[in-house]
Parts: C-alpha cells; structure tokens; sequence
C-alpha cells in the first residue's frame, strides 16, 4: 500500500465562519465520494487558506464529517502577488492502492483556476452533495 495525496481547493465569498466551514465540507465530500476515501485510511490532511481568511480553521469541517483521528492542521499559504483571494486548499495524504493517476484531485468554483487540467469533474448535483454532508454530520450525534 502507498500513501498518496490527494489534492483540492475552493473559494469563499466571505470571510465567515460558516462560509468557511461550509465550501470546506463541500471540498472535502467530494474528494471522499470520488476517491472513496475513509477516515482509517487517512494518515494526515493539511489545510492552508489565504491570509484573507482568519474566521475559523477549515480543519474543523473534516471533524465535522467524522475524521475525529486523523491528525489535521491548519495554516496560511504564502501571500503571493496575484494569487486567488479567499481560497482555501487541502492536502490529504491517503494510504491507498491506487496508483498516482488514479487519483481524482478537486478545484472546485474559482479555484478552478488553480488547476484548469484537473477542473474538469462532471456535473455536481450541489443539492444530493448537501443532503449526504448532512447524513455525515448527523452521524455524528
């Protein structure tokens, strides 16, 4: 088994706590239903967000969504002239048999700018994605 990473950003409009709480769990939803990724499976996932972001850590949608194991931090991307405001990335470091191309990376609303080769997913249902977030977080009461 290897350990591979798996990659994924979005955008916020808002500095706000649930702003930030809420495209982080859409981000990370994704990358478990493409990947089928498991909490067991993960070693660790690291999230960065643009300095413009100070409202809440991104880390703490993944408890949310149970990874209440998986070691999680939290911290701020360099302020890079130009770069995308607003946007916060993981990096997910997954033990899995998948070879490298396997995996499905997500940039998702302008964070498609980021990686426009890896941007093209099909159509997201946002609507059925926030039903199963939902399933997740009341699972965990």
């Amino acid at each position: 088994m290897s350990c591979r990473g798996v990659r994924g950003a979005t955008t916020i409009n808002v500095n706000e706590r649930e702003e930030v709480l809420a495209a982080t769990r859409q981000l990370l939803a994704l990358m478990i239903r493409r990947n089928g990724l498991v909490p067991q499976d993960v070693a660790s996932a690291i999230f960065t967000t643009t300095t413009d972001i100070d409202a809440e850590f991104p880390a703490l949608a993944a408890r949310q969504l149970g990874w209440l194991e998986v070691p999680l931090l939290s911290g701020h991307e360099m302020a890079v002239v130009g770069s995308i405001p607003l946007c916060i990335r993981v990096l997910i470091h997954w033990n899995t048999e998948k070879s490298q191309d396997e995996i499905q990376h997500v940039y998702i609303r302008d964070a498609k700018r980021l990686r426009p080769d890896l941007s093209k997913l099909p159509a997201v249902d946002w609507e059925e994605l926030e039903d199963w977030i939902n399933e997740q977080m009341h699972a965990m009461d």
